[in-house]
């Protein structure tokens, strides 16, 4: 298995199980129970874990075509877009203290999806980007 296959495995595994699961399916007294603030609707949250789940569909085409020895650059893009953004912000919340009255079980999984974020964002430029396997239909 390539280097890109196994940067977007992790991405779509930890996505799956950390992110889309528990936004989509866990009650809304787990979610507060493990310290996300109350709702009166936790449709957003809801709409978040779908989001998520469309964006694991394209990574998993990606990995298909990683998993074949070529790149599809599409969703790679899409994954720095995303992953570098969401590192960003994190960081940029978690440093100013945003989240300290956060219970530590979500603050633990703030800065590992931080640090997660961006390894998974330099992951993809350097395996996926400037990535030596050929681009799927040569389109960069």
């Amino acid at each position: 298995m390539s280097p890109l296959a196994y940067v977007l495995t992790f991405k779509v595994a930890g996505t799956l199980l950390l992110w889309c699961v528990p936004l989509l399916f866990f009650p809304a007294w787990l979610l507060e129970s493990i310290g996300l603030p109350q709702q009166d609707s936790y449709m957003f949250i809801r709409m978040l874990g779908w989001a998520y789940l469309a964006l694991c569909v394209g990574y998993g085409f990606a990995l298909k075509a990683a998993l074949a020895g070529v790149r599809l650059m599409g969703p790679i893009w899409v994954g720095m877009v995303s992953n570098g953004g969401a590192c960003l912000y994190l960081l940029y919340y978690g440093v100013r203290g945003e989240c300290a009255d956060w219970s530590g079980a979500v603050q633990f999984i703030l800065w590992g999806s931080t640090l997660a974020t961006g390894l998974i964002t330099l992951g993809l430029y350097h395996y996926g980007v400037r990535g030596s396997e050929p681009v799927a239909n040569g389109i960069r």
